[in-house]
């Protein structure tokens, strides 16, 4: 298992029960691809280098996991589609 940091940009206009529910689900398709989460970090409400979808702000969360190889690509594919994502990247973190 190799280990990985999805980094995800919410919209900062939601609600923080809605806001959390973004991040849960991107828990669950983290686990349903056979990964296990070892730590979600919240940087909290930070200005967006440019707008996105006429918002200037976005909360960013950055969550650790340990996954096989196929798993980035398809929670990649499931974090696409998500409402309330404003833009989410998924890399692997050397040893």
């Amino acid at each position: 298992m190799n280990k990985y940091e999805l980094a995800l940009v919410v919209n900062a206009k939601i609600e923080d029960d809605a806001r959390a529910a973004v991040v849960d689900r991107a828990k669950e398709y983290i686990a349903r691809y056979n990964g296990n989460v070892t730590e979600v970090e919240e940087w909290g409400k930070k200005r967006l280098a440019y707008e996105i979808q006429h918002m200037k702000e976005g909360f960013y969360y950055f969550i650790q996991f340990e996954a096989d190889v196929e798993a980035p690509h398809q929670i990649e594919q499931e974090v696409r589609i998500m409402d309330n994502v404003l833009r989410f990247l998924v890399v692997r973190k050397d040893a």
